[in-house]
């Protein structure tokens, strides 16, 4: 039993561990309509080809380690987003050091 538990755990991706977090896919949704999103869900993992961006709102809330930047991305329409509550890893941070 413990096996079987343990392979689905490594077949979800990394985000769905995360409680609370929302996946969404960035060519399902308009600009507009990501923005929301985040603003509505606090957590969400904008899905990007095969990767993807996480965000937080309100953008003072990243995790110990990460940083806010702005990021951009292409919507559904194929129109360039750009927004500014991005988290990403912070390489200067004392938190990432071993």
């Amino acid at each position: 039993m413990r096996s079987v538990i343990f392979a689905i755990a490594l077949s979800l991706p990394v985000p769905a561990f995360a409680a609370g977090v929302i996946n969404v896919k960035a060519s399902d949704h308009s600009c507009g309509e990501i923005a929301q999103i985040i603003r509505q869900s606090k957590k969400v993992f904008v899905r990007v080809g095969f990767g993807g961006r996480s965000f937080r709102y309100p953008p003072a809330q990243c995790s110990l380690g990460d940083k806010r930047t702005t990021t951009s991305f292409r919507d559904a329409e194929g129109k360039q987003c750009i927004l500014d509550y991005a988290c990403v890893l912070d390489p200067a941070s004392s938190y990432n050091f071993p």
